[in-house]
């Protein structure tokens, strides 16, 4: 087997844990030498009910929007306060950092500081890195159907999120390089299954763009975006889906690593949240502890029969046979980090 080009996922993807003070805190995302400065930062108060939190560089500090709203972005003087080059730092906001309260931020590393990219039709400010396959863009809509925003990523991005950041808005999943199908997309706040629609996603992203189409979820004229663009590197990350078969023996997803994150939804239903699981909270091979991008609900514990799987050293076994996981016959998709590449994995 080849060496991977990352060997190490938490260079680039990490989850980590902390518990709330209700002051300040410095969040380390690592052991010395084995940190990074994030790019985008995804936090959830796992004790308490209170809104997701995501902020990124390029955007800036102090600025946020919730996955489970359809609210604007704001600002938080108390929020995520600053990036830092181990880590960030939270204010006092319950969110974030409540007295007593357990909590997780999920993090990516990007390029850092933004530089414009006119690979399309509109000028885009981009924070890439080629090597993890990750990037995040800004730019402002156009209204023009079959418009192009440069990415950044160097590859084909399998999965796209992309949110209008000036007003209320759905946030928008692309997913039509997982599917095959062009205009395949899902919202990451509702429960809504696979819809096809080319005013939304007319063309399938490519190695260098985005292409839009006229709908307000990625192009209202002089409505600003922000996307996350990533594409598949070999040994460190994986988009894709599988058909659920119902049973407690559930289907196994080969990633070629062992994961240190894995975010699914069942596209064929219109009834089920997104789930992350990921192995700083559950750091066993079951994994129970799920929270939910689209709604604010604390973290819950799965029933090992329903909607539970295991982090095994090369990939996911599908453990139980809730719809949510393993409904019958339906797709679900999956976005998956790796803790270690395979070749680096130890099995359990």
């Amino acid at each position: 087997m080849s060496t991977p080009t990352i060997p190490a996922g938490n260079l680039y993807m990490n989850a980590t844990l902390w518990t709330g003070n209700g002051g300040t805190q410095t969040i380390t995302n690592g052991v010395a030498g084995q940190n990074f400065q994030p790019d985008l930062v995804w936090i959830k108060n796992r004790s308490s009910a209170y809104d997701h939190v995501l902020t990124n560089s390029v955007v800036g500090a102090q600025l946020s929007m919730a996955s489970n709203t359809t609210a604007a972005e704001s600002s938080d003087a108390n929020g995520l306060t600053a990036f830092t080059s181990t880590g960030f730092s939270v204010g006092s906001a319950v969110r974030v950092n409540n007295s007593g309260n357990n909590i997780v931020g999920w993090q990516w590393k990007a390029g850092g500081t933004a530089v414009s990219n006119t690979a399309g039709s509109i000028t885009s400010q981009v924070s890439a890195n080629t090597t993890s396959g990750f990037s995040v863009v800004t730019y402002t809509g156009n209204g023009t159907n079959l418009a192009t925003v440069g990415h950044g990523v160097g590859a084909a991005p399998y999965f796209v999120i992309i949110r209008r950041r000036d007003t209320g808005q759905n946030w928008l999943v692309d997913i039509s390089n997982i599917t095959g199908t062009t205009g395949n997309v899902l919202t990451l706040n509702t429960t809504n299954a696979v819809v096809t629609s080319t005013t939304i996603a007319p063309v399938k992203p490519s190695s260098t763009v985005l292409t839009l189409g006229t709908d307000g979820l990625s192009n209202a004229s002089g409505g600003t975006y922000v996307a996350y663009c990533w594409a598949p590197i070999a040994g460190y990350s994986q988009f894709g889906s599988y058909t659920g078969n119902g049973s407690s023996n559930g289907p196994f997803i080969y990633l070629g690593f062992q994961p240190k994150f894995f975010m699914f939804k069942n596209a064929s239903s219109g009834s089920t949240n997104w789930y992350i699981f990921d192995s700083s909270r559950g750091p066993y091979n079951l994994e129970t502890l799920r929270l939910n991008p689209n709604v604010s609900d604390a973290e819950g514990t799965e029933s090992t029969s329903t909607n539970a799987c295991y982090f095994l050293s090369n990939g996911v076994q599908v453990g139980g046979s809730g719809t949510n996981i393993n409904g019958s016959g339906n797709t679900i998709i999956y976005a998956a980090f790796a803790s270690n590449p395979f070749k680096y994995s130890n099995a359990f």
